[in-house]
């Protein structure tokens, strides 16, 4: 099963079909999310954090929690992590029967939530299950890996442990990204994420949760006034490597938050009236060489098309994680699809990058984005610590003139 989906056809009509058994989301949110130290979360561990967002969700939805039967949470640097999502989700009210599990794939485990889940339903193991992602970087910074000094001869096991900025600077100096090159397209990350705040696109995306008798419902990382002067006056924040052009302005956003689906078979959703926002339609991942970790999704997205029979212009939008500008960058114009397509209310680099989070929280936000659109196809995708490059697609199934419940 590295591969599934929810039905053998290929191609856009065949995505487009409705079949009682398709893997479908019902519940796509995500809690605001919080800057690096000295932001909403910088307090808050990941455990709270989902008791918060679990107890938001029953209320919305008024799902009945001894209906769930698995959770899945991807998150990557907690610790324990395992024990702290079960005592949230027993802390929040879901019933001690509820099993869950942790998957841990670096910058895609979110997606790789949502495909565990989705897995489990098409196997006919379960019928109703919940995908998070979640992750909080103030209190559990990425720990430095340790190998062994026989494995670390390796040069390519050396190159897959190395800091992610070590990574973006290799992929700038490769692949002739310049810093200005950088910067205009991390302003127009800033300048999106800035409108659409500015605009309340994100209110529909998420949902308020309480934590400690306050209530946080809005982001407070996107910083409104970004410039190319301002961008450009800032210095690298890794001198010492390449050609040092990565800045705390064309990089992601390190900072706090989580998100979450609830996914069921359309047969369920149908006959207990749930809502059907979206359909998991399937997901790929891939190997690419740990030096240039960032190039990801280069080799992600057309294999994950090609799994489905489609071509990268079948899709309406795409949500590829801006890791860093310089492997933004690169993967856009490789890729070549047009930047309207890609992440029009801004990335990573405007919005932050909570490395757990941000698998599901970009299926939140392109199925929200599809239904203002009303358009069809969402294409996911990331690069993923190690080298590694993951994506998936969704199919938005809100119905024209119809707008989501809030």
């Amino acid at each position: 099963m590295r591969n599934a989906s929810t039905h053998a056809g290929k191609g856009l009509s065949a995505i487009l079909e409705k079949h009682s058994d398709d893997v479908v989301i019902t519940f796509a949110k995500r809690t605001p999310m919080g800057k690096h130290r000295k932001g909403q979360f910088k307090d808050v561990p990941v455990d709270e954090m989902m008791q918060a967002l679990f107890k938001a969700t029953l209320q919305h939805t008024g799902l009945d929690p001894r209906k769930i039967e698995d959770i899945c949470v991807g998150t990557c640097h907690p610790p324990s992590p395992a024990y702290a999502s079960r005592a949230a989700a027993l802390a929040a009210g879901i019933p001690h029967e509820v099993p869950i599990s942790t998957v841990n794939r670096l910058c895609s485990s979110g997606l790789m939530a949502i495909r565990n889940i989705a897995h489990s339903i098409r196997s006919k193991e379960i019928s109703l299950g919940v995908a998070v992602g979640v992750e909080n970087m103030t209190l559990n910074a990425r720990p430095t890996p340790i190998i062994s000094e026989a494995v670390d001869k390796h040069l390519q096991a050396h190159d897959c442990i190395q800091p992610m900025g070590w990574t973006s600077e290799m992929v700038a100096q490769t692949y002739k990204v310049s810093r200005s090159k950088q910067d205009e397209y991390a302003l127009v990350s800033h300048t999106r994420a800035s409108e659409a705040l500015t605009k309340g696109v994100f209110t529909e995306e998420i949902i308020p949760i309480e934590v400690r008798g306050t209530v946080i419902s809005a982001d407070d990382t996107i910083r409104l006034g970004v410039t190319m002067e301002s961008l450009s006056a800032l210095k690298p924040v890794f001198p010492d490597w390449g050609e040092a052009s990565t800045t705390a302005g064309n990089a992601s956003g390190v900072g706090d938050g989580a998100a979450l689906c609830i996914l069921t078979t359309r047969e369920r959703a149908l006959a207990e009236g749930m809502e059907i926002l979206g359909k998991w339609v399937g997901s790929a991942v891939i190997g690419v060489e740990p030096r240039y970790m960032g190039i990801g999704p280069i080799a992600a997205i057309p294999k994950v098309l090609s799994l489905f029979g489609l071509s990268k212009e079948d899709v309406d939008i795409y949500e590829i994680n801006e890791a860093f500008a310089s492997q933004f960058v690169y993967c856009v114009e490789e890729l070549g699809i047009p930047m309207e397509k890609i992440n029009p209310n801004g990335g990573a680099i405007a919005v932050t990058h909570p490395l757990g989070m941000t698998g599901v929280r970009q299926v939140v936000t392109g199925l929200a984005e599809l239904r203002r659109r009303n358009e069809k196809v969402l294409c996911t995708s990331m690069c993923v610590g190690s080298g590694m490059g993951a994506a998936g697609i969704f199919v938005n199934e809100v119905p024209p003139l119809h707008s989501a419940k809030l």
